[in-house]
């Protein structure tokens, strides 16, 4: 048996090899339709007899190359790309719930997020019960006969608080439930939710994945470990299907029943397909994932460090410093780096904390993350704004917080920056 390939070498071969033509990139089929062999041949497809290509809004080659690529990154069975990343939310949930369902939620998702569980999907019926995902007491008391996942972050965006993915898939799974993991923060290079023993991954790929915040999409990738039909609240991945001829998915498509749903059904009729253009721009940032990674960890540790010691600075949730709350579970389950994403406090607060901003040359003012280039936002009044101040509170995005995505450029200059930034702060506060 041959050695299995490793992370880096996977990051840049997996999920294609070169065609006919002997392309070594991913070839970008810009196409929305596939002529059929013959009739036998289209009825096959279309009654998912034959795996194949249909219509680009369900099975596109170059997406289903980064779809392949990112299953194999994330230790998963099979992927869905999307749209966004809060298209791919959409498109899995989409294959879990029906009117009437639950699904207990982090409080310390990013707020985009947040006010997608909290206020869209309810206009599918669905109702999210917000809780603290660090109190796993109150996570098993969420959950009530109609819950049908329970869903958190790796790391918590913008606070970086780390969630207990094992203990959190253990309540998960004694209640006949899957765990769902948004890893965007840490991308599948620092921490594989799946290894940990979450059910589904969400990532969005517009950040980390592809890495220059040149390509919007979203991705939803399947452990194929958990078993659609033991606990009976799962009729969609179970009983036949009215529109393919009574197909159960759960039961022809065994560990890869979850994407094959997920394509066959929610990206049918939501629509949300990634494009080939953006699908091929994020094959290219993965195949430097590893690298970047590295740098960026890097670079954080010691914009963080410098922050903790600057007199201005009131507090750094950064959990690669040993302070952290959060240093112990990142350290088990993150060994390889702490991420590129940390939330820093001024004492000069609310109005301290724009005027950094309006001083800063390097950092860009950006809602994004996971650039090459470093970026900084005020949560309080852009992301999280629409939140009461106590929500904000509880997930830890305060009036003086500065979210920061630390990036690629040489360290020492970003410090450079902040510094000269932290005295227009300070000549706020004394103003």
């Amino acid at each position: 048996m041959s050695k299995p390939l490793h992370f880096d070498t996977l990051a840049i071969h997996a999920g294609y090899k070169p065609d006919a033509t002997g392309s070594l990139q991913p070839p970008i089929y810009q196409n929305a339709s596939y002529q059929f062999r013959d009739t036998g041949h289209a009825a096959d497809l279309f009654s998912l007899k034959e795996a194949g290509y249909v219509y680009s809004r369900l099975t596109n080659p170059t997406v289903s190359a980064l779809q392949d690529r990112l299953a194999v990154l994330e230790g998963g069975t099979g992927a869905t790309a999307a749209a966004t990343g809060h298209a791919a939310q959409l498109t899995g949930l989409f294959n879990l719930m029906r009117a009437g369902d639950e699904i207990v939620v982090s409080n310390r998702l990013y707020g985009g997020s947040t006010s997608q569980f909290k206020n869209s999907f309810v206009q599918f019926g669905w109702k999210a019960h917000f809780v603290d995902i660090d109190d796993h007491a109150a996570v098993k008391n969420a959950i009530t006969p109609q819950t049908k996942a329970i869903y958190c972050e790796s790391f918590a965006n913008p606070s970086g608080a780390v969630a207990d993915i094992k203990a959190l898939a253990d309540i998960a799974h004694d209640a006949g439930i899957p765990l769902l993991v948004d890893n965007t923060m840490s991308s599948p290079y620092l921490l594989r939710p799946i290894e940990w023993g979450a059910d589904i991954v969400f990532n969005s790929t517009t950040k980390f994945i592809a890495g220059n915040g040149s390509a919007m999409g979203g991705a939803v990738v399947e452990s194929g470990k958990f078993d659609w039909a033991k606990s009976g609240k799962f009729p969609m991945m179970v009983e036949g299907d009215p529109a393919y001829d009574g197909l159960k998915f759960h039961e022809t498509f065994g560990s890869l029943a979850f994407t094959m749903r997920a394509h066959a059904v929610g990206l049918r009729d939501l629509g949300a397909c990634q494009s080939p253009m953006n699908a091929y721009l994020t094959l290219l940032g993965l195949e430097t994932l590893h690298l970047r990674m590295q740098r960026h960890c890097e670079n954080a540790m010691k914009v963080a460090e410098f922050l903790q010691g600057h007199g201005e600075v009131a507090w750094v949730t950064y959990t690669g410093l040993k302070e952290s709350p959060y240093h112990a579970l990142a350290k088990k389950y993150a060994p390889g780096g702490f991420g590129a994403v940390f939330t820093f406090g001024v004492k000069s607060g609310y109005e301290g904390a724009k005027s950094l901003v309006g001083a800063l040359n390097l950092l860009r003012h950006v809602a994004n993350i996971g650039d090459t280039r470093s970026l900084i936002i005020h949560p309080a009044s852009t992301t999280h704004h629409q939140l009461s101040n106590e929500h904000r509170a509880r997930v830890g995005v305060a009036a003086e917080g500065l979210r920061v995505s630390i990036g690629l450029e040489h360290a020492p200059d970003l410090i450079a920056d902040l510094d000269q930034a932290l005295s227009a702060a300070k000549r706020a506060r004394a103003a």
